[in-house]
C-alpha cells in the first residue's frame, strides 16, 4: 500500500538536496534554496505534489516551529531594551514604505483599494526567515539582529 504523503515528502527531501547543495556553493542561504525547490516541484513548476492539502497542512505546523523559534530566540525583555527603536522604526517603515509603495501603484493606475493592498503587501518582511539567516551567519545577538527583528515584529502585529 502506497502512502501519498509520505511519497511526496520523499520527493520534497530529495529534490531539495542538489538545491541545497548548488545554493550552498554559490553562497546563497539555505533558506532560498528550500523556497527554490518548493517553486520547482510546486504547481507553478513541474507539479510533482499529490498530496497538496497534507503538504500545506505539515507546512503550517513547519512555520508555527519556527514562530515558536523566535520566541524562544527573542525574548519580551530584548523587545522591551530596544522598544524605542522597535516602535519607531517600525512605524517609519511601516508608514513610510507603505505610503511610498501606494503612491507608485497608485501612479500606474490601479485603484486607491489595490495601491493599499500592495503597499501593505511590501511593507512586510518574513520575521522566520530573517531569524534562520541570522542564525545561520550567526549574528543573532548583534545589536542589527535585534533592531531587524523588533522591526519585523512591530510589522507582524500590524498584519
Amino acid at each position: 500500500m502506497q502512502v501519498p504523503i509520505l511519497t511526496d515528502l520523499v520527493l520534497i527531501f530529495a529534490l531539495s538536496l542538489p538545491v541545497l547543495y548548488i545554493c550552498h556553493r554559490l553562497n546563497i542561504p539555505t533558506v532560498v534554496a528550500f523556497l527554490l525547490t518548493g517553486m520547482l516541484i510546486g504547481p507553478s513548476g513541474f507539479d510533482l505534489i499529490q498530496s497538496r492539502d497534507e503538504v500545506d497542512i505539515l507546512a503550517e505546523v513547519g512555520v508555527v516551529l519556527l514562530l515558536f523559534t523566535i520566541g524562544i530566540e527573542f525574548s519580551l525583555e530584548n523587545l522591551l531594551r530596544i522598544k524605542r527603536t522597535v516602535l519607531i522604526g517600525g512605524a517609519l517603515q511601516v508608514v513610510l514604505t507603505g505610503t511610498a509603495t501606494f503612491l507608485i501603484v497608485s501612479a500606474f493606475g490601479a485603484s486607491a483599494q489595490i495601491a493599499a493592498f500592495v503597499g501593505l503587501l511590501v511593507t512586510h518582511s518574513s520575521t522566520t526567515i530573517m531569524l534562520k539567516i541570522l542564525q545561520e551567519r550567526g549574528q543573532i545577538d548583534a545589536p542589527h539582529s535585534g533592531a531587524a527583528l523588533g522591526v519585523s515584529i512591530f510589522q507582524d502585529v500590524c498584519s
